[in-house]
C-alpha cells in the first residue's frame, strides 16, 4: 500500500462506490479514514466477502474508523447528470460528511471527483488498499440494506435477491410490472419498459 501513500498525508481517505450498473436506487458511496492505531484485520474488496464477514468488518470500520461517511446520488439524479458525474458527485458529498478533515483521498478506480485536497485514482484500489476496502465495505452494506427495505416496499420485484443489478428475474418483474418511482429512467431497460407500457395503454385507449 506504500505506494499510494502521499509522504506529506497524516490522514488518508479511501473512497469507493457501490451501485453504477443497477437499474434502481441511489449509487452509494463511502469515505474511511482508519485509525493506525486500531488496525483491523481482513479487510479487502467487498464484493469478494462473504455477507457475514461484511458485516462483521462493517461493525469493525464503524466502531474502529477515524471517521467514516456515506454519499449518495439518487435515481433522479442520475438521470440527470448520467452515472458516471451522479458517482463522482455521491463520492464529493462522501468526503465532504468526514468529521475528520482528510490531507489525501485515495479514489477506487480511473478518476477522480474534484475535491479541495490532493487524491489519486487506484485501479483495483479495492483489492490493494485498506481505507479503499474499508470504504466498499460500509459502501456495499449500506446499499444491500437499502435494497431489502425496497423489496418490502415492493415484494414483486425479488429486489432482496438482485439487489437491483439487470438479472433475468429483474428484467422479466420490470416487464411484468413496469417501474418503481426509484428506477432510473435513462437506463435503457427501464426506458424500454415504460415506453412498452405507454405503447400497451395506448393500443388498450384505442379498442376500449
Amino acid at each position: 500500500m506504500s505506494e499510494f501513500i502521499y509522504p506529506l498525508a497524516n490522514r488518508i481517505a479511501g473512497v469507493d462506490e457501490v451501485g453504477r450498473g443497477p437499474l434502481v436506487g441511489a449509487v452509494v458511496t463511502a469515505a474511511v479514514i482508519l485509525d493506525p492505531a486500531r488496525p483491523i484485520a481482513g479487510l479487502a474488496d467487498s464484493k469478494k466477502l462473504s455477507e457475514k464477514r461484511r458485516l462483521a468488518l462493517y461493525e469493525l470500520i464503524t466502531t474502529h474508523a477515524l471517521s467514516w461517511s456515506v454519499g449518495r446520488a439518487e435515481p433522479e439524479e442520475i438521470d440527470q447528470l448520467n452515472i458516471l458525474h451522479a458517482t463522482m458527485l455521491a463520492m464529493q458529498r462522501a468526503v465532504a460528511g468526514l468529521s475528520e478533515v482528510p490531507d489525501y483521498v485515495l479514489i477506487d478506480g480511473n478518476r477522480c471527483p474534484q475535491l479541495a485536497m490532493p487524491a489519486l485514482a487506484v485501479i483495483k484500489g479495492d483489492s490493494l488498499v485498506a481505507e479503499i476496502s474499508a470504504a466498499s465495505i460500509i459502501a456495499k452494506v449500506t446499499r444491500d440494506r437499502e435494497m431489502v427495505e425496497l423489496d418490502r416496499q415492493y415484494p414483486e420485484y425479488g429486489f432482496a435477491q438482485h439487489k437491483g443489478y439487470p438479472t433475468a428475474l429483474h428484467r422479466e418483474k420490470l416487464i411484468k410490472y413496469g417501474a418503481t418511482p426509484f428506477h432510473r429512467r435513462s437506463f435503457a431497460p427501464v426506458r424500454n419498459a415504460l415506453l412498452d407500457a405507454e405503447v400497451m395503454r395506448d393500443s388498450a385507449s384505442r379498442t376500449d
